[in-house]
C-alpha cells in the first residue's frame, strides 16, 4: 500500500467508515464490533475508487440486509441472538457475493475484492438477508 492508498485509506476511515458503523449499530439496536483488514482494501493503484468501492460493496449491503431483517421484534432478536462481530477483508480474491459471505460463531466475515461488480449492492443485499436469516 501505497501513500496514496494510505491517505485514501485514511480519509475513508475519517470521513465514511465511523458514520457507516454507526449506522449499522443503530439499525441492529446493538453495538456489533467490527474488524477490518484495511491493507487487504487498499489496492494498489485503486485510491480513487476507495469511497465508492468500499461502501457499496461492505457496507451498504450490511445495511440493506440488516434493515430488512430487523423490521420487527422477531428480526431484532434473532439478529442480536446471532452477529456479534462483522470482518471485512479481501484476501481471497472472491469476485461474487455469493463465495463472498461466510458465518462462523456469531462471526459474519465478508472477503470480496472492494472494486469488482461495485453497482451489484442490492444482489449482495438480498443474498445477505437470505443468508444471515438462514443462521438464525
Amino acid at each position: 500500500m501505497g501513500l496514496l492508498e494510505k491517505r485514501a485509506v485514511k480519509e475513508y476511515q475519517d470521513n465514511k467508515y465511523n458514520a457507516l458503523v454507526s449506522e449499522i449499530n443503530q439499525i441492529a439496536g446493538y453495538e456489533i464490533e467490527f474488524d477490518v483488514k484495511w491493507d487487504t482494501l487498499a489496492v494498489n493503484d485503486h485510491s480513487h475508487l476507495f469511497e465508492e468501492g468500499f461502501t457499496k460493496v461492505y457496507f451498504m449491503p450490511v445495511i440493506n440486509a440488516l434493515k430488512e431483517i430487523t423490521k420487527d421484534d422477531l428480526g431484532k432478536e434473532a439478529l442480536k441472538e446471532t452477529l456479534k462481530k462483522i470482518i471485512v477483508k479481501n484476501e481471497e480474491g472472491v469476485s461474487y457475493y455469493e463465495s463472498a459471505y461466510s458465518y462462523s460463531e456469531k462471526v459474519l466475515t465478508i472477503d470480496h475484492e472492494p472494486f469488482t461488480n461495485m453497482d451489484n449492492v442490492s444482489d449482495r443485499s438480498n443474498f445477505l438477508v437470505e443468508f444471515l436469516s438462514s443462521k438464525m
